[in-house]
């Protein structure tokens, strides 16, 4: 009889309380069909959750376990257990019993059916019985949610759930860097990016209370947010991409006034302090565009970046000024003339800025 293997990384950080019990619910979910490999990867527990990990692999021949020196977080724990993973396909499994493990054999059918690449269970679209969460919590995951769908493209309704299971080679192929709670937005992202075959399936949920052991907290929420900026805004759909430099150049552009005015208070001629405070204004241009938008190695070295950069900004003053002039002389007024070479100069820069300065590589997809 042919059979299918299902490797479940279960990370695990001073889940004393729990482990034993949630094993016991995975083994449950064997089959002559699936075969299982369960990956304990304790992330130095001060607990007694190595000790009960270890006698659980002692008795379950499935049971594997793998163990961090120090403490780095549940994103850490799973790159070290999908790196470890051969089985055909790879799920996480938190230790706390806030998700049934007979859910999986739902999530993986997709995969056995080779519709999918990735299937996510959601605390959201499942009819079945859940645990009332914390109002707040909830409509922060929403949010978050939210905007990942719009970096992304994809129409998720919990980008944050545990429950995700992959064909292991992709999981293995992305190169993922998040140690935390940073993993499920980084993860979301870079499956989009790969152009996986994403489903999505209702889950049930029971979840914890901060009491009774939750970890994850408002830092995290913070974390996340940035991974959403951080791993998809160079990808990020096109209009997306120009709102975020609408944001960039507008904090540039009020950058540019304090200096000015901060120049001349200080008696520096008018035109010196025009000039000073475009330079200053393009440098936070430069490292805005860096941090929020373009966060890759460009294809040049640093010195030809920043020297493509400065010819950028140079050709950005000019096309303002003979803009303004040329609509001026068409009978325009001079504040409509500005605002219309403004947005020119607005599309002009994001333009340059996302072809010339910071080119995106060509990214081959990991799936077909």
């Amino acid at each position: 009889m042919t059979y299918q293997t299902l490797s479940i990384v279960v990370p695990c950080y001073n889940e004393e309380p729990t482990l034993a019990a949630c094993i016991s619910r995975v083994l449950a979910i064997e089959s002559p069909e699936l075969k299982l490999e369960i990956l304990i990867v304790d992330d130095c527990s001060r607990d007694e959750s190595l000790k009960i990990a270890r006698e659980l692999a002692q008795r379950h021949p499935q049971v594997k376990v793998l163990h961090h020196e120090v403490n780095q977080g549940k994103g850490a724990a799973l790159h070290t257990g999908f790196a470890a993973a051969t089985g055909d396909y790879v799920a996480v499994q938190d230790a706390d019993l806030e998700y049934d493990p007979l859910e999986l054999l739902t999530l993986i059918k997709p995969l056995q059916a080779d519709k999918a690449d990735v299937v996510i269970g959601s605390r959201y679209l499942s009819a079945g019985a859940h645990m009332v969460r914390y109002f707040w919590h909830t409509i922060i995951n929403k949010f978050l949610t939210l905007l990942s769908n719009m970096f992304t493209d994809l129409y998720l309704t919990d980008m944050e759930t545990c429950y995700k299971v992959f064909k292991r080679e992709l999981v293995q192929s992305l190169d993922l860097k998040e140690k935390r709670f940073g993993f499920e937005p980084e993860v979301v992202a870079k499956v989009a990016q790969a152009g996986a075959r994403v489903y999505e399936i209702g889950i049930s949920y029971s979840g914890r209370t901060f009491e009774e052991g939750k970890k994850i907290g408002f830092k995290d929420a913070l974390r996340a947010l940035y991974c959403i900026f951080h791993y998809n805004a160079p990808r990020a759909p096109l209009p997306i991409q120009l709102l975020i430099y609408f944001f960039i150049g507008g904090f540039s552009a009020v950058a540019n006034l304090a200096f000015f005015v901060g120049f001349t208070n200080q008696g520096m001629h008018t035109q010196a302090a025009g000039w000073a405070a475009y330079g200053l204004a393009a440098v936070v241009n430069y490292f805005l565009c860096i941090f929020f938008l373009f966060r890759h190695r460009a294809r040049w070295d640093r010195g030809m970046e920043l020297v493509l950069y400065l010819l950028v900004v140079a050709l950005g003053g000019l096309v303002d000024v003979y803009t303004l002039l040329a609509i001026e002389g068409m009978g325009v007024s001079l504040l409509a003339a500005k605002c219309w070479s403004s947005l020119i100069l607005y599309v002009f820069n994001f333009a340059l800025r996302k072809y010339l300065v910071f080119p995106e590589r060509s990214q081959k997809k990991l799936v077909g």
